[in-house]
């Protein structure tokens, strides 16, 4: 084995079912191992808070050295992990198969999900997780629950603080009466004949919890693209696909949605629609996450060979049957966050690659996580720390000063939103576009949007 990491990185599955992941002492002295591997290395130091606190601890230590640090400081070091996979993907040397099988965002998972099987997870964060159920409910009445999570309003907001432990400055998702999966009931769209692709692929549009209730514009753009390219696309969404849950350690509940999911995808994968889903943060869970920690199931491994990301999808037409004509350019140039889960994936930057199909467009893409991850970021305790985080990328793009702002990751596009809002004025740009997905885009782009 070469020093160095040259080899290509490798994940092992999560081994969550043997009785030794759950032990405490064990769970103790693997984080001591890891912790001192990266106590000798430093070079993840700036990729998130979780690394500092770390060091931090060694370095106010009587004997500046990882045995006097006490093993309860080490909760802080676990919070501050956002699962952006960063320092798996780009930083670490030691990552498997490097024999000192170094793998940091799936250790903190470890250290979670031992402490919500001892502790449980905190009521309050334990409702913000439950997503399909607090989607249906907004629903009912969006306008009531989009006033009461609009920063503007300072009661609800406080009261929110109060109850949830939500940072009162932090941008919250919208929600819509008519999701994602019901406007495309209403909407039919019939495929463009003269298109490349016609008659040769179909696509399964995995809603995921975010574009069903939240932004439904997206699988929208989505549909209209694929549906210019000659792609018949139906909307499936059995439920959310566990990330929520993933962050707070919750494995079996993962397991079991895992499972569920697969099940009642794999008809739709035997009548021949690939998967394709919305979000990468999704995407990342039923190509790489499920498969780790179920990986004895043939459906998992069946669904996740059969989907994409929403730009990859796009990108691989392009490459296999070509574009549908009619692409227009964009003028001013687009900034395009490169998201980690979306990096994660370990595709390279689709995205970018899809974006830079339209003529005489000009891409800048910011490779840097965006500090939010997921729910993690709008905590009070973390909003703070999120926002120092994606403060380099709220730069670059307020530099850039392209006419569009792009995220892959509708939460990480907001974020960086809000990050540049708080830039000094003579850094922050005229006026600040929201973040949009490059599907809505590419969809502009077509005049679809």
């Amino acid at each position: 084995m070469r020093e160095g990491s040259l080899e290509a990185p490798i994940r092992h599955p999560i081994d969550w079912q043997n009785p030794d992941f759950w032990d405490e002492a064990k769970l103790d002295a693997e984080l001591r191992r890891a912790f001192d591997i990266c106590h000798g290395c430093r070079r993840c130091f700036n990729l998130c808070d979780s690394f500092p606190k770390l060091f931090d601890l060694i370095d106010a230590s009587p004997s500046e050295s990882l045995e006097d640090v006490p093993s309860t400081e080490f909760k802080s070091v676990v919070d501050a992990c956002t699962l952006c996979d960063l320092c798996f993907m780009t930083k670490c040397p030691y990552v498997p198969p490097h024999e000192w099988n170094l793998d940091f965002p799936h250790l903190m998972v470890r250290a979670r999900a031992v402490e919500a099987k001892k502790k449980g997870v905190p009521f309050a964060e334990a409702q913000l997780t439950k997503t399909d159920r607090n989607g249906k409910l907004a629903a009912m009445a969006p306008g009531i629950a989009n006033w009461a999570s609009d920063i503007a309003n300072k009661t609800t907001r406080g009261l929110l603080d109060k109850v949830a432990g939500v940072h009162p400055e932090a941008a919250l998702p919208k929600f819509h009466g008519a999701t994602f999966a019901v406007r495309a009931k209403r909407e039919p769209l019939e495929p463009n004949r003269e298109a490349p692709a016609f008659g040769k692929r179909k696509a399964a549009l995995y809603a995921t919890c975010f574009v069903n209730y939240n932004n439904p514009n997206i699988g929208m753009a989505m549909r209209a693209v694929l549906a210019k390219n000659g792609v018949e696309s139906k909307v499936v969404y059995p439920k959310c696909c566990g990330m929520p849950q993933l962050e707070h350690g919750e494995i079996e509940k993962v397991a079991a949605t895992a499972k569920q999911v697969a099940a009642e995808l794999s008809p739709v994968i035997d009548e021949g629609y690939d998967i394709v889903a919305l979000i990468p943060s999704c995407a990342l869970m039923l190509k790489f996450e499920w498969p780790l920690i179920v990986p004895d199931d043939p459906l998992v491994k069946k669904l996740a060979q059969a989907t994409f990301d929403a730009s990859e999808y796009v990108v691989d037409i392009a490459k296999r049957e070509g574009l549908a004509p009619g692409l227009s350019k964009l003028d001013g140039g687009v900034s395009m966050h490169f998201a980690c889960h979306a990096r994660a994936q370990n595709m390279g930057p689709k995205a970018a690659e899809m974006l830079r199909l339209i003529p005489e467009i000009s891409v800048a893409v910011i490779e840097r996580c965006s500090g939010h991850g997921g729910s993690w970021g709008v905590m009070k305790k973390n909003f703070e720390t999120a926002l120092k985080v994606g403060k380099p990328v709220a730069k670059t793009a307020a530099k850039n000063a392209k006419t569009y702002l792009a995220s892959e990751c509708p939460l990480a596009g907001e974020h960086i939103v809000q990050g540049i809002e708080r830039l000094p004025a003579a850094d922050r740009p005229e006026k600040i576009e929201t973040s949009l997905h490059p599907i809505e885009l590419f969809a502009k782009a077509y005049g679809l949007a």
